[in-house]
């Protein structure tokens, strides 16, 4: 089978994707169900529909773009990714398992090569937190980690819940219907980029993912006393930013003091009220990302941060509310799948390493579902989420043929 990448035609359609932005290039900001965000949606939903694929969209907007196969009612093997971008981010970050899953299926179909089962593109809406505070929305709905009750509970950084922001970008029905049926799909493989350094540093084209890290994020709230910059002695102070800045540290010590390098822990969010220089803060509102491919790891690192925080809560005489916004599983990659990943880079002579994936990712629920692996391909100096986030046409060619060839295999097992 002779399979063909035509990568001059997806490096345009990834320029065009990007071109769907809040911000200037080479920025990208596309938050979910904003104006920039359908019209991405729309022009992938062109592609695939020129593709010949039968497209759909469920009622949280998860779009699913089949190439129906020979045994249409056998469960179907899937792969793809997310299109939204957290602000002043790349445009690799999910596009690449998107428009490379898109052109993996058209190679397949240029190839002459006729699936059993039917071959899925999903693109999931919401990997990232940006407008929710929490991240794989699409995903875990339809892996049925979350009930219908957060499209009333979940509320929108700039307003508006969950139910009233979907329905406002056309997207209705129950979020109940979203929960995949059992047995719908055999497998599911997400093309990535790596977003870190190891694949480039060791000049190795494809690594092949076999678990996925654990994630869990707080929400701390830390309510001290204001007063003036100037009349408020020092040994009189509750500041509630200074409490802020020990958790902050606290935070950094958990992940430094684990034993392991797979762990790691982020403040990415800092709120201060009333955010004046000459007013001592009242309130602080932190946001942390704690993630460990090993779960009880992870949870001593929660547990610790958390103790952290009662203990200078009473030392600094504030009040610290800790909210788990989430804490999921890590993810075990299925065998099956990762050998169809490692035989396909055997055919093509490609080298590969096997590896862990510290980020996570819709697979990481689409693992609840179906049997999941995950496919990396390098990035420039491991940097993602930022706006010199890039991988080569060379790269993505490459991860876009494996997947190719994976998808062949697994759709006749």
């Amino acid at each position: 089978m002779n399979i063909e990448i035509q990568i001059d035609r997806l490096s345009d359609e990834l320029d065009r994707l990007a071109s769907y932005s809040d911000l200037p290039a080479p920025a990208i900001s596309r938050v979910v169900f904003s104006e920039q965000d359908l019209l991405a949606r729309s022009y992938v939903r062109q592609l695939c529909e020129e593709a010949g694929l039968v497209v759909r969209e469920d009622a949280v907007g998860n779009t699913f773009a089949r190439w129906v196969g020979s045994d249409p009612e056998a469960p179907a093997v899937a792969t793809g990714s997310h299109i939204d971008a957290i602000p002043n981010s790349g445009r690799f970050d999910g596009t690449v398992g998107v428009l490379g899953g898109l052109e993996a299926i058209r190679a397949l179909q240029r190839s002459g090569f006729s699936p059993t089962r039917s071959l899925e593109l999903v693109i999931f809406t919401s990997e990232e937190p940006t407008r929710f505070g929490l991240g794989c929305l699409g995903s875990r709905l339809m892996a049925g980690a979350l009930d219908e009750s957060c499209g009333t509970r979940l509320k929108g950084h700039v307003g508006g819940t969950l139910d009233e922001v979907r329905a406002s970008a056309g997207f209705v029905g129950p979020l109940s219907a979203v929960r995949c049926p059992t047995g719908s799909y055999s497998s599911f493989v997400e093309l990535h980029i790596e977003q870190g350094p190891i694949l480039e540093r060791e000049q190795i084209p494809i690594g092949i993912v076999t678990a996925i890290a654990a994630p869990a994020a707080l929400r701390v709230t830390i309510e001290g006393e204001g007063g003036h910059a100037g009349a408020v002695l020092m040994p009189n102070r509750r500041d509630a930013l200074c409490a802020a800045a020990e958790i902050v540290l606290a935070v950094e010590a958990a992940a430094k003091s684990s034993g392991s390098i797979d762990s790691v822990a982020t403040v990415g969010l800092c709120n201060v009220f009333p955010g004046a220089v000459n007013i001592i803060p009242s309130r602080v509102q932190l946001e942390i990302d704690i993630r460990d491919t090993d779960l009880e790891r992870r949870d001593l690192m929660l547990d610790a941060i958390m103790d952290s925080c009662h203990s200078l809560s009473r030392r600094r005489r504030v009040s610290a509310q800790v909210e788990i916004l989430n804490s999921d599983a890590p993810a075990a990659c299925d065998p099956t799948v990762v050998e169809a990943l490692a035989d396909a880079c055997d055919i093509q002579n490609l080298p590969y390493q096997r590896m862990v994936s510290r980020a996570y990712h819709d697979s990481s629920f689409m693992a609840r579902i179906a049997p999941t692996a995950m496919l990396f391909i390098p990035c420039r100096g491991g940097i993602s989420h930022r706006p010199d986030e890039y991988a080569s046409p060379e790269a993505i060619a490459n991860g876009t043929l494996i997947l190719a060839h994976a998808l062949a295999s697994l759709s006749q097992l």
